[in-house]
């Protein structure tokens, strides 16, 4: 099972990879996980909550128990230049990001909404598929903390093949 579910998690690297882009403009990074990696992420998920005071708990037990990840996230990306202000700032050239706790920001409104395209397409690729999978805020910034992606914002999306949803009635 979990070959194949890899191969989806593969499709769904496509889907993101080629899902529209304001402007034409990629700045779209993409990784799967699987195997050791999945646990690496899961241990990290929790040490970084604990490190912060939130609970990653929940979230990193679905991580552990998934079959595959991928994550998808944004590096670099430049502001569009449409100066609507809708990052919070009324000019682009006025964008100036900084290390946050989680993630670096401001990002420009419209890379936002390319992630979020991104995102939409891997999950409509898996549902398509009938894999199971939950676009996960915690995976992405224990997995970005952990140095496992090179990404200013991502979020991951776990994977699993089995008789009931993993990612739904937990407790």
């Amino acid at each position: 099972m979990e070959q194949i579910v890899r191969h989806v998690a593969d499709l769904m690297l496509l889907a993101a990879k080629t899902a529209p882009k304001a402007k034409g403009e990629d700045f779209v990074v993409l990784k799967v996980l699987e195997g050791d990696e999945l646990k690496k992420l899961a241990e990290a998920m929790v040490k970084f909550g604990e490190e912060m005071g939130k609970d990653f708990t929940r979230d990193s037990k679905n991580v552990a128990d998934s079959d595959a990840l991928l994550l998808v996230g944004l590096k670099g990306a430049k502001a569009t230049g449409l100066n609507c202000g809708a990052c919070g700032v009324d000019r682009c050239a006025d964008l100036k990001g900084h290390e946050g706790p989680e993630f670096f920001g401001p990002i420009c409104a419209w890379r936002l909404l390319d992630m979020g395209i991104a995102l939409g397409s891997a999950v409509k690729t898996a549902s398509i598929l009938n894999v199971d999978n939950r676009i996960m805020y915690r995976a992405g910034v224990a997995a970005r903390w952990a140095g496992m992606i090179d990404a200013d914002i991502v979020c991951g999306i776990p994977l699993s093949a089995s008789g009931k949803s993993i990612y739904f009635d937990r407790g």
